[in-house]
């Protein structure tokens, strides 16, 4: 799942390092949606030192989840 463009220009605006407690706090703050602000919450805790570490983080996580769905067996 691609990031969202409010998800891009938040990351691209805040401020790093970041702990993922700063970025949900200002995700908050800031007003992004429900759904971006789900994808902040499911990383791990650390600190983050740039945008480009959040995106691939998201991008690897989401290749994982559509390897898996395709590779889950249907129940008949």
């Amino acid at each position: 799942m691609p990031t969202s463009p409010a998800l891009d220009r938040f990351l691209a605006e805040m401020e790093y390092p970041a702990t993922k407690d700063d970025l949900l706090r200002e995700a908050a703050r800031d007003g992004l949606g429900p759904d971006d602000r789900a994808l902040l919450a499911d990383l791990p805790e650390q600190s983050y030192s740039a945008g480009w570490s959040i995106r691939y983080r998201l991008a690897r996580r989401s290749l994982a989840d559509a390897f898996t769905a395709a590779h889950t067996p249907v129940a008949a």
